[in-house]
């Protein structure tokens, strides 16, 4: 009995050691401009019109926060740490925007008081891609997570449990015209923020597109 018992927490502890490592983490696809330029954005007012992604950072370049889930109150705490860089994003002429994977309720409307910037829908996932990685319940047992759930908690950040919030999100900083993907953040566990120096530094880097080059 005794061994049985040992084996079986031995066994625990093992997954639990696993668990805490990259592993078994699905790796990221890196997504192609060309990939983000044809995924189809809608805006969120009564009449939503339908456009394709460039036209968000065509002429200026842009920074985008490709939302796990608005009341998560992980994704709160990010969208108020990148919402802090809008003072620099505007003297460089930059525009913030995110995109949300769906509209429950009053969720996106309960998250803009922590983002300063456009909010749009993304109802294919595509800035998700493109490989869509989800983190199901082996995220409960990372501490990294338990960790950025404190951050949080400890910052005053809260949520609630709506909506869909496995698949993972991230943080793309895109130059303008053609110039490329200038950042890509993905997100690897619950509350994987993205670094707010690395943001600033690509966005240095837009060379925006003037009359001539449009």
């Amino acid at each position: 009995m005794w061994s049985i018992g040992a084996g079986a927490l031995g066994a625990a502890a093992l997954a639990l050691l696993l668990a805490n490592t990259d592993i078994f983490l699905s790796k990221p696809q890196r997504a192609t401009l060309e990939y983000l330029e044809e995924i189809d954005l809608k805006t969120l007012e009564k009449e939503p019109r339908t456009f394709k992604a460039k036209e968000l950072w065509e002429k200026k370049g842009a920074v985008i926060m490709a939302v796990r889930r608005p009341g998560c109150f992980l994704c709160r705490e990010e969208a108020a740490d990148l919402s802090s860089l809008k003072p620099k994003l505007d003297e460089l002429g930059v525009p913030l925007y995110a995109v949300v994977k769906e509209q429950v309720r009053t969720e996106v409307k309960d998250f803009q008081p922590y983002f300063k910037g456009e909010i749009f829908l993304d109802e294919k996932k595509k800035f998700y891609g493109p490989q869509r990685r989800k983190m199901m319940f082996m995220g409960f047992v990372r501490l990294g997570v338990w960790s950025n759930f404190f951050r949080a908690r400890s910052g005053g950040f809260s949520g609630n449990l709506e909506g869909e919030g496995f698949i993972l999100g991230g943080v793309f900083v895109v130059g303008s015209g053609k110039q490329g993907i200038l950042l890509e953040h993905r997100e690897k566990e619950f509350g994987d923020k993205v670094n707010l120096v690395s943001v600033l530094e690509a966005a240095k880097k837009i060379k925006p597109q003037t009359s001539a080059q449009g």
